[in-house]
């Protein structure tokens, strides 16, 4: 099977941890699909995805010099097409390895 018939059947948690990885080369990728905690809300009840919900959590040196905001401009960047596509909220935590671990 060629790889876009491969990347049809990938998951959006899966899309999204290839896109950001790619771009970011993060030495940690957290990925959390947290969906089911919004089942209920009024923005995805009538809504046929299911995978809409994540809690990102992202360490980079591709986030040094950045503001918070710029940081989390670059990942909805980077994530536009699947935000157009059912992706509904991120929440995002995006650190530097110096923020992480600072020595």
């Amino acid at each position: 099977m060629g790889s876009r018939g491969a990347s049809v059947l990938l998951t959006r948690a899966n899309r999204i941890k290839t896109k950001l990885q790619s771009a970011l080369e993060a030495s940690v990728l957290e990925v959390e699909d947290v969906s089911y905690q919004h089942a209920g809300h009024a923005a995805v009840r009538d809504s046929t995805a299911n995978e809409t919900h994540f809690n990102l959590k992202i360490v980079s040196t591709k986030f040094d010099g950045q503001s918070l905001v710029k940081r989390h401009r670059m990942v909805y960047d980077l994530l536009a097409d699947e935000l157009q596509s059912g992706l509904h909220a991120l929440s995002i935590v995006a650190k530097t390895p110096k923020e992480v671990s600072p020595n």
